[in-house]
């Protein structure tokens, strides 16, 4: 085990060589040879100076189970490390060579060494059999011959068996010939008659000699029983037969019919037909004879492989009572046929490999043999499919699968890389090899965020520490290159660093809130979240995060002045002969929170039950339901309660005395807060006044004229947005609705206390309900369209139109939403221009929306007669 192990690491060390030189050296060195035997120098052959091995780690690779030769860093020489016995490395064969690998690092460079092992003449002839025996006729004619058993020699070439010597006799020579490549016989010939009343058994030894230096020797033992009878002997049609089979034939096959005659009559003339051994090959195993017909047939499976070709000895013997024999040679050559496909080996595999490998990078060592000879054996070998990887042709049949084009674990992460190895036979055979190739990570895919932008609604005073959001991003790599922490980027909101506002889980994503919000000081801030991963070098990716505050109903209503003191007894005058709806005062409160919570409501509380006064829901506006009767109290304390829409709904009282007296002089000293100043007017002021309204006709002339053509024009493009409308309530409020918005807006009757407001909702309620305020003092919940279209922000406004001779008072105002409104109001006169295109996701609205080169459509309204 330890000595496969060995063996393994060196071919490991062979294979991962990063540069591949193909270059062939040739040694020769006899077998037998002590260890420590120069076989040559590498470094000379090499062209490598000596002192460079070390640092160059020169090594010999090879895969044989012994380590044969080993290479001297010191001195470069190549030397003999185990025992070579050439007839135990390469038996029955002629040529005999060890192929190893010289290897070179710093760069890494292959060179194949062939080492060829030279014969040496160790082994001796012997024969298989110590004692022969050989039967002759005593009527044995002179000059005939007997084949005699061949001696078996280990070695080759010139230490083989190259002669026969046979002992000294008067009866017999030895005659011996030369087979070429199947070596030398030697048959027995009769020299002189035989008499065997005089001799009847002759004994002989046979000795077979080779050709090495000193030449070695092996004898038998030759018995020769001479037998008196049958005087003729058979007598082959040639003495050597040749005759091809092919490698397929099935068994029963005719390979040769032999035909032998005997002169004879009778018993003595019928022949029978045998093989003869010879050495170590048994004929009878591979062919079957019939011995009365001599019909040579296939018996066993031929391979040309394993044997080419087969030289079998034939023999006829009669069947007198002295059986003479005749032999003939047979000479069977077997045709090769294309029946082995090429065998696919990997000698190694280095995998994974990793995604960044360049091209030409080795992934495996591949041997390509076929054991077919001739055309068929030649064979060419490609990867099939396409896959980033091809094969080179290192020598012969070696080759290297490399790298050959981009590699992308995310993409693939396992190649099965087909390898197909083709024959040139008629037909061709191929076979293929799948080689599993797995691609490891390295680090080139930074971490990615779902949304580019993130919003992220918080409600103010949420507690301290809780989550506000969690981010995510994904990271395509794997493991420690896949691993992903949080951290917020360095930013400030209002010189405060957004470190010391939210804080981030490094690992989860989780946005914790270090402290809690108020809507009314801050609104909205952003700020980036970097994911960076682990690996190396890390890579990172950042995603904006906007943070909108949602307001929550956390201030109450405030009075405004002249009923803004608290704990202050407010008092009102109104004349006995006031009619029913006579105004008595109004009373104005804000709210800092905004929209529904800051949608207020009034409410009117008489503690004396007279229901004498009623008050606008929406406007705050305090009139009689009817008139004075002599049962009414000269005093009528009221209480004003003054409501949010929110949830729950916060409120403000404030308290006001309304004084019943008897003429109208003693009201005009209690109007305070309506200080007219007719005498201010300055003819400045009028000519100012006159300017401001000729420029503002003839604008809205021009304007109307070019909208009415614009919408002569484009009537078909009106008819899918919905007209606004315009609702009228009992108390004087009035109502502007669209299909996908609703604003209340109140106007009152009375020309000296006359505004408009608008009630806006920046972030409107999750299920998308608006508020409109009917004169029952009640809420209506209408349903508008879904809420994926944001109303945006509305802008407040108001305006006054007295009613003077002199002059006319001109306020602009305009709202900007979802829609992109524009109004416009003029004396009496609303003109409300809305955009034809329409936002398939309404931005963030922080101005108006109308912008150079927008259509709009006109609608005006007429406040005087409601129209």
């Amino acid at each position: 085990n330890s000595l496969s192990e060995h063996v393994w690491i060196r071919i490991v060390v062979f294979l991962c060589l990063w540069h591949w030189a193909a270059s062939q050296l040739a040694y020769s060195i006899s077998e037998e040879v002590n260890k420590g035997t120069v076989v040559g120098n590498l470094a000379k052959d090499l062209n490598i100076n000596v002192q460079e091995l070390e640092n160059r780690d020169l090594r010999v690779v090879s895969s044989y189970s012994k380590t044969y030769l080993n290479v001297n860093l010191r001195s470069g020489n190549l030397l003999v490390e185990e025992r070579i016995d050439r007839e135990e490395l390469c038996p029955l064969t002629i040529k005999c060579s060890l192929k190893l690998q010289a290897v070179l690092s710093n760069p890494m460079t292959a060179h194949r060494v062939e080492v060829n092992i030279l014969d040496v003449n160790d082994n001796s002839p012997a024969f298989l059999e110590s004692r022969y025996y050989l039967n002759i006729s005593e009527s044995s004619l002179t000059g005939e011959r007997y084949f005699l058993p061949v001696a078996v020699d280990g070695d080759i070439g010139s230490n083989s068996v190259k002669t026969y010597k046979l002992s000294q006799n008067e009866h017999f020579s030895l005659d011996v010939q030369s087979g070429g490549e199947h070596g030398v016989s030697a048959e027995l010939v009769l020299q002189k008659a035989l008499d065997r009343e005089k001799q009847s058994v002759i004994n002989l030894i046979l000795t077979a000699v080779d050709g090495g230096k000193p030449p070695r020797t092996g004898s038998l033992q030759i018995h020769v029983n001479v037998i008196d009878v049958n005087d003729n002997i058979p007598a082959f049609s040639k003495l050597l037969y040749k005759v091809r089979v092919k490698e397929n034939a099935t068994p029963g096959t005719l390979v040769i019919k032999l035909n032998a005659t005997d002169l004879d009559e009778g018993m003595n003339s019928k022949i029978l037909y045998s093989f003869i051994k010879r050495g170590n090959i048994d004929p009878s195993n591979i062919f079957d004879l019939n011995s009365e017909t001599g019909e040579i047939t296939v018996k066993g499976g031929l391979d040309y492989e394993e044997t080419p070709a087969y030289e079998v000895r034939v023999q006829a013997t009669d069947q007198g009572a002295s059986p003479r024999s005749a032999q003939a040679k047979l000479l069977i050559e077997i045709i090769d046929i294309n029946d082995n496909p090429p065998q696919i080996s990997v000698t190694s595999l280095m995998t994974p490999v990793k995604e960044d490998a360049e091209l030409g990078t080795i992934v495996a060592l591949i041997t390509v043999s076929d054991k077919d000879g001739g055309k068929n054996g030649v064979t060419s070998c490609k990867v099939v499919g396409s896959v980033p990887f091809k094969l080179k042709s290192n020598y012969k049949n070696d080759y290297s699968l490399v790298v050959d084009g981009p590699l992308d674990r995310e993409t693939t992460s396992v190649y099965n890389v087909t390898i197909t190895a083709t024959d040139e036979g008629a037909p061709p055979l191929s076979s293929n090899k799948v080689i599993t190739v797995h691609v490891s990570d390295v680090n080139d895919n930074a971490p990615k965020f779902m949304e580019t932008v993130i919003n992220v609604y918080v409600k103010e005073n949420s507690p301290t520490g809780s989550v506000i959001y969690t981010v995510n991003a994904f990271d395509a790599d794997l493991d420690v290159n896949a691993k992903v922490t949080y951290t917020l980027l360095d930013s400030s909101l209002k010189s405060i660093p957004v470190s010391s506002i939210l804080n981030i889980n490094s690992e989860t994503g989780d946005i914790i809130s270090l402290q809690s919000f108020n809507y009314e000081e801050l609104k909205t801030f952003h700020f980036k979240v970097q994911a960076t991963d682990s690996g190396v070098p890390p890579l990172s990716s950042n995603v904006t995060v906007n943070v909108l505050i949602l307001d929550e109903n956390d201030n109450n209503p405030t009075m405004l002045a002249p009923y803004s003191e608290h704990d202050a007894v407010n008092i009102e005058n109104i004349p006995y002969s006031a009619e029913a709806g006579y105004f008595v005062a109004k009373i104005r409160a804000v709210d800092a929170d905004s929209g529904y919570n800051a949608l207020l409501s009034y409410h009117l509380s008489e503690p004396n039950g007279n229901n004498l006064f009623r008050i606008g829901t929406s406007t705050g506006e305090i009139r009689t339901k009817r008139r004075m009767s002599d049962n009414d109290l000269k005093t009528h304390p009221l209480v004003v309660l003054v409501s949010d829409n929110g949830e729950p709904s916060l409120s403000a009282t404030v308290s006001i005395d309304v004084v019943v007296v008897e003429s109208t002089a003693e009201i005009q000293t209690q109007f305070r807060h309506v200080p007219v100043k007719e005498d201010s007017f300055s003819d400045l002021n009028l000519y100012l006044l006159i300017a401001i309204v000729s420029v503002s006709v003839i604008f809205l002339l021009s304007l109307i004229t070019l909208i009415a053509v614009r919408c002569h024009r484009t009537d078909g493009t009106f008819s899918r947005y919905s007209a606004p409308m315009i609702t009228t309530h009992p108390d004087g409020s009035w109502s502007y609705s669209k299909a996908t918005q609703q604003y209340d807006v109140c106007f009152s009757s009375d020309t000296l206390k006359s505004d408009v407001v608008v009630f806006p909702a920046p972030f409107p309620p999750v299920d998308g309900e608006l508020i409109s305020i009917n004169g029952g003092d009640t809420f209506t919940r209408t349903q508008t369209l879904p809420n994926k279209e944001k109303v945006g922000h509305l802008y407040l406004f108001s305006f006054s139109a007295l009613k003077t001779a002199s002059y006319f008072f001109l306020v602009l105002g305009c709202l900007g939403g979802g829609g992109g409104i524009f109004c416009l109001f003029l004396s009496s006169t609303i003109f409300i221009f809305q955009p034809l295109s329409h936002y398939s996701s309404a931005p963030q609205v922080t101005e108006s929306q109308l912008v150079k080169g927008d259509q709009i459509q006109l609608y005006w309204y007429n406040l005087s007669n409601k129209s």
